[in-house]
């Protein structure tokens, strides 16, 4: 299997990404500077580093490459004083956040492949690395991790579907880069469509 030269700077990306998601639903809690760096940092770390111990990459990515976590902070600290004077919503995060979990779940899915030759394992750990950071964000800011809600729209399932379109893009030799590229398009159009289009799993009936 090729190696994707891409899934470097689509980890920073990601990186990037969840930082920003963090640090904005941190402002709606009215969090300061600092508690508003420290759960940036967590949502763009966290699923990577779940990912890492559960597949016994050691140490985990962002202590073996501290620009990860330079990266964070800074975007972070950024972030936070940029969007001072914004008026914050539910739905400001949305498009940080699916991007963010569209690029951690081709990045974990990539991570899985290379480690063991199971596609299941790397969509899981596809899965794992994109939605763990927002449930670690959402954890600490007191709601409901937006994964878990039952009033969430597809979220999980994107990040599923997603990294299965990589890795059988994969499987049939398409160029990894352009793979990397067709997942994380996949997993964010998805994602606003569920939102847009109130796509959700279906309920048991009572």
């Amino acid at each position: 299997m090729s190696t994707d030269w891409l899934i470097v700077p689509v980890a920073y990306l990601g990186v990037v990404a969840g930082a920003v998601s963090g640090v904005m639903e941190a402002r709606r809690k009215k969090m300061d500077v600092v508690g508003a760096c420290v759960i940036g940092l967590i949502t763009a770390l966290g699923g990577g580093t779940v990912r890492d111990v559960l597949l016994g990459r050691m140490p985990v990515f962002w202590v073996l490459e501290p620009s990860y976590a330079w990266w964070a902070f800074l975007v972070a600290l950024v972030t936070f004083y940029s969007t001072g004077l914004l008026v914050l919503t539910s739905r400001s995060i949305l498009v940080p956040d699916a991007l963010g979990l569209g690029v951690f779940s081709i990045v974990g899915a990539s991570y899985g492949i290379q480690m063991q030759d199971s596609l299941l394992i790397a969509a899981l750990m596809g899965v794992i690395t994109g939605v763990f950071g927002g449930i670690l964000r959402d954890v600490l800011c007191a709601q409901i991790p937006v994964v878990f809600a039952r009033s969430t729209q597809l979220y999980a399932t994107c990040s599923f579907v997603g990294a299965w379109v990589y890795l059988i893009l994969l499987r049939w030799n398409v160029m990894a880069s352009v793979a990397t590229l067709i997942g994380i398009f996949v997993v964010v159009v998805m994602r606003l469509m569920a939102v847009r289009l109130n796509w959700r799993l279906p309920d048991p009936e009572d």
